[in-house]
């Protein structure tokens, strides 16, 4: 048996458990098994009483007996089982509300046993939900287990025996076999940083003899981990450079000149102009530009792309901008015509919302070279949209975007085209030397003068008389505003505003005609959505109320206030963008964050980060320590990140001594010919079977 081999022959295992395990956690090979590690870990020989337990603590260890197991019925097919535990100072209770069957056949009354898990306090008593339990008698064979990791599992597994105990065992199994655990690194890295080998990290990370041995195999399979994932990416960006294929735009022409000349009514910032600089290098070096641009919400990012995208119409190629929403991409358009009135440009919209006659068309011309600028959403990806000869592509708000939604963009032309990739959500440090790492990036670090930070003000529900108040003052100075809530309909789960409500609770607070509201939500249809974004644009009506729908794409100079309601459920960043969309016009605004008189932990941190600072790179890295990364990308990003043991909050050295450690190595041996980097060679070769879609990451 080798690491390659499948589960289901492994002792312990079998076909029905095999099949759970691969549907549950993925696991189908011996390597998959030794790579699911533990997220902690139970001293077991640091046992409490029941006198000294700490409801604060997540997890604690006794030792006691069992008694009265009881199957309480709680409806037709519903159950719940009961029993109390234990010691010389006290008893507690046990509930079960799944995997009853199975937790019964396994306990006795009577039996001494250890129980781990949180304790919390219901009706005065200690009680422990679904706690890990096991007969205490510990034989000679398992004091190599004196730490005993605990495994993340699943009802439908519990109940197969695959409770953590259950995969511990397996995998002890598997272990006990010999089984040959090769080397990933290569000999002078392990020297440098005298980390453990391979072989001798696994069975550390499962198995520790202690706290200090199980702390240095998580070093070196972090460390690995990192490695690995910025070889992949910064082995991806070498080979585009040294690649040499990519469109060379040689000429700045007449347009991009006149553009700059006559239609720019103000100074450009020098972010701005050190950007384009950046973009141009790439664009005329011979090589495929692979860029990510980041700025933050109002700094100028539209108008970079915009003159980019000349540079590239000058040199006799079209562009094509993606954006993830119709409202979004309607906005470019509408941006775009108005910025390039009379320079004998066409311009397209491509959205699901175009008559089909009309999208016929566009495509016909897109295919024949008639239209220099595509403009549009999704729709931009379908098969039947072929480019004669696409030159640049800019994604907007590329977080939005899964990677092979944004990879197809890649296929619409013979040579790739040249990519730029916006977000107003600025990157953290850490994500950016993990996730980017193979993107050349430009920031836009400099507001365009004259514009005022907007004021952040946290109120409360009992101060909510007041808030209308002020609305009713900004109005009545011709101004407008937004009302945002994070639903659509009432949830009966979570406490918080929704906006069918709200939008009653305006209406009557706001009555007509003295005041008109707009309503805006992502289930409109798409007519319906412009007529309602129309009015408010043009100041028919005061106020929008909205869903996040108008987090990006609504440019609206006359709105000076933003109010979130339930502001403690949304994210830093998504609250920043939030914020974005006042303080457009260059006087003073303000964004008020509503939440209830008592917060969480968490959600006070939110606040008190949104009052403190507008800075968007505060923020973001604010929101990756309270979120963590997973949540930061978003569900559609799943796979960017996949890292099982590594944190990049707080494992930022490592990043970077894996970063350092790839980008030494690469400037040497960029081919990874060296006899010293053949194990490196190994794994892209490997890699080389997946679909290659990091470069547009």
């Amino acid at each position: 048996m080798d690491l390659s081999s499948d589960i289901i022959y492994l002792k312990g295992v079998g076909p029905q458990r095999a099949m759970l395990l691969q549907r549950e956690l993925q696991i189908a090979t011996c390597a998959d098994l030794l790579e699911y590690f533990p997220f902690r870990y139970v001293d077991r020989s640091h046992l409490i009483d029941l006198a000294h337990v700490d409801f604060n603590d997540p997890y604690v260890v006794l030792r006691g007996v069992i008694r009265n197991i009881q199957e309480v019925a709680t409806g037709k097919r519903t159950s719940r089982l009961t029993a109390q535990f234990y010691d010389s100072t006290g008893e507690a209770d046990l509930i079960w509300f799944q995997g009853i069957k199975w937790v019964r056949e396994r306990i006795k009354p009577g039996v001494e046993y250890l129980l781990m898990g949180r304790p919390t306090l219901y009706n005065n008593r200690i009680q422990f939900a679904h706690p890990d339990i096991e007969p205490f008698a510990i034989t000679e064979s398992d004091n190599h287990h004196a730490f005993m990791p605990v495994y993340s599992t699943t009802e439908k597994l519990k109940a197969q025996g695959l409770n953590s105990k259950g995969i511990s065992r397996i995998i002890d199994n598997l272990l006990r076999q010999e089984i040959v655990i090769k080397e990933t690194l290569p000999p002078y890295l392990i020297q440098k940083y005298n980390i453990m080998p391979r072989a001798v990290a696994i069975r550390a990370i499962h198995f520790p003899r202690t706290m200090d041995e199980m702390q240095q195999a998580m070093l070196r399979l972090k460390y690995e981990e990192l490695f690995f994932m910025q070889l992949d990416h910064q082995y991806s960006r070498v080979s585009r450079l040294m690649s040499g294929s990519g469109r060379k735009f040689a000429t700045v022409g007449d347009r991009f000149n006149r553009f700059y000349k006559e239609k720019i009514p103000f100074e450009m910032t020098g972010a701005q102009k050190r950007v384009i600089r950046e973009i141009w290098s790439d664009m005329r070096s011979g090589h495929q530009m692979n860029r990510l641009l980041q700025g933050d919400v109002g700094s100028g990012k539209t108008l970079v792309a915009l003159q980019t995208m000349l540079l590239a119409i000058d040199n006799g190629f079209q562009t094509c901008l993606m954006a993830p929403t119709e409202i979004l991409a309607q906005q470019h358009y509408a941006t775009f015509s108005r910025m390039l009135e009379g320079m004998g440009l066409t311009i397209e919209l491509l959205i699901g919302s175009v008559p089909a006659p009309q999208k016929r068309s566009i495509k016909k011309r897109l295919a024949a070279g008639e239209i220099d600028i595509l403009i549009g959403t999704h729709a931009l990806i379908e098969d039947s949209v072929k480019f004669k000869n696409l030159g640049y592509v800019v994604i907007d708000e590329q977080h939005r975007f899964g990677v092979e939604q944004r990879a197809r963009l890649w296929t619409k032309s013979d040579v790739p085209p040249h990519i730029l990739v916006m977000t107003a959500t600025p990157i953290p440090r850490t994500l950016a030397m993990t996730l980017y790492s193979d993107l050349d990036c430009s920031v836009i670090d400099e507001m365009p003068p004259g514009r005022q930070p907007v004021k952040t003000i946290h109120a409360t529900d009992a101060s909510r008389l007041r808030v209308f108040g002020f609305m009713r003052q900004q109005i009545a100075e011709g101004r407008q505003v937004y009302v945002v809530y994070p639903l659509i309909n009432e949830s009966e789960d979570l406490d918080i505003k929704d906006l069918m409500d709200g939008y009653e609770s305006m209406s009557r607070a706001f009555p007509q005609p003295d005041y008109q509201i707009s309503i805006l939500h992502g289930r409109m249809t798409p007519d319906a959505k412009a007529f309602e974004m129309q009015s408010f644009k043009n100041g028919r009506t005061n106020i929008m109320v909205s869903t996040t729908v108008i987090e990006v794409g609504v440019d609206v100079p006359n709105a000076t206030v933003m109010v979130i309601e339930n502001a403690e459920r949304f994210g830093l960043s998504q609250l920043h963008q939030l914020r974005g969309r006042v303080g457009r016009g260059g006087g003073a605004s303000y964004c008020i964050l509503m939440t209830k008189d008592k917060l969480t932990t968490t959600g006070k941190q939110r606040i008190e980060t949104m009052c403190s600072t507008t800075d968007g790179f505060q923020i973001a890295e604010a929101d990756l320590k309270l979120r963590g990364p997973g949540d930061i990308e978003g569900r559609e990003q799943s796979g960017m990140l996949e890292l099982k043991l590594a944190d990049i909050v707080n494992d930022e050295p490592i990043v970077k001594a894996a970063r350092d450690d790839v980008r030494h190595i690469l400037e040497n041996d960029p081919q990874l010919r060296a006899p010293d980097n053949m194990l490196l060679r190994r794994h892209l070769e490997k890699q080389k079977a997946r679909i290659e879609l990091s470069q547009i990451s």
